[in-house]
């Protein structure tokens, strides 16, 4: 009987992590910078376009914002990101007229979603020189 028990616990558990993942409880992690295109403008600003993938659940769990980050990890832009992506992974936004200051030749680029913050997953991306 002891046997038994343990069995249908285990078939419980498995039915539950099954029916967790099939809902996208806990799916859905961080978001995650693929990949992006920079470009120089005239009068020293740059320009961004930037894709992200996350499994955005809707309203509730979804990838609300990009950064652009100096070396020293000061936040020079954000592209708010005002609505899920669901069906559309992954996706590029774009960021335009970004000021940013002489010297700095790479930033770091960051997404953040509504419920975990931060992805782990950065790009580093090297400037084009000035225009």
């Amino acid at each position: 009987m002891n046997t038994w028990v343990t069995i249908m616990r285990k078939i419980t558990l498995a039915a539950m992590l099954m029916t967790m993942l099939s809902s996208g409880a806990v799916v859905a992690g961080p978001p995650s910078v693929l990949d992006a295109q920079v470009t120089a403008n005239p009068g020293g600003t740059y320009s961004f376009s930037v894709t992200i993938t996350h499994k955005d659940e809707g309203w509730t769990h979804y990838a609300d914002a990009w950064e652009v980050l100096d070396e020293t990890g000061k936040i020079l832009a954000t592209r708010t990101l005002y609505h899920p992506h669901v069906d559309e992974q992954p996706f590029t936004r774009s960021l335009a007229r970004v000021v940013v200051p002489i010297g700095v030749r790479k930033v770091t680029l960051r997404a953040r979603d509504s419920v975990h913050g931060y992805g782990e997953r950065t790009l580093e991306v090297t400037l084009p020189p000035r225009r």
